[in-house]
């Protein structure tokens, strides 16, 4: 199995910034797109920007240059280094990835993870 494992949330003033990390473990050949997405409460949970295995990405366009995602794919890990923060960027942060290779010859995936969420609150 799989299991992806967030940290670096917490409480911060506007205008601070925040690292929020996401590994994952387990027995993993490769991962094809990670992101992440918020959910913010009464809201639909959104895309705050992904990343693919060859280092493309896109942001939702509230973050862009602000927030920029990252990935180490030998630690299987996906950053996420957010500047400038809003009241607005307060949610519940997840980390996602849309298919994680688990097994060759024959092929095996995992497709559509989630990590258990980690809350960022900007407040004064």
């Amino acid at each position: 199995q799989v299991q992806l494992v967030e940290s670096g949330g917490g409480l911060v003033q506007p205008g601070g910034s925040l690292r929020l990390s996401c590994a994952a473990s387990g027995t993993i050949f490769s991962i094809n797109t990670m992101g992440w997405y918020r959910q913010a409460p009464g809201k639909q949970r959104e895309l705050v920007a992904a990343i693919n295995s060859g280092g493309s990405t896109n942001y939702a366009d509230s973050v862009k240059g602000r927030f920029t995602i990252s990935r180490d794919n030998a630690k299987y890990t996906v950053y996420l280094q957010m500047n400038s923060l809003k009241p607005e960027d307060t949610a519940v942060y997840y980390c996602n990835i849309d298919k994680v290779i688990i097994g060759a010859a024959p092929a095996r995936y995992l497709y559509n993870m989630w990590g258990q969420g980690t809350q960022v609150t900007v407040s004064s």
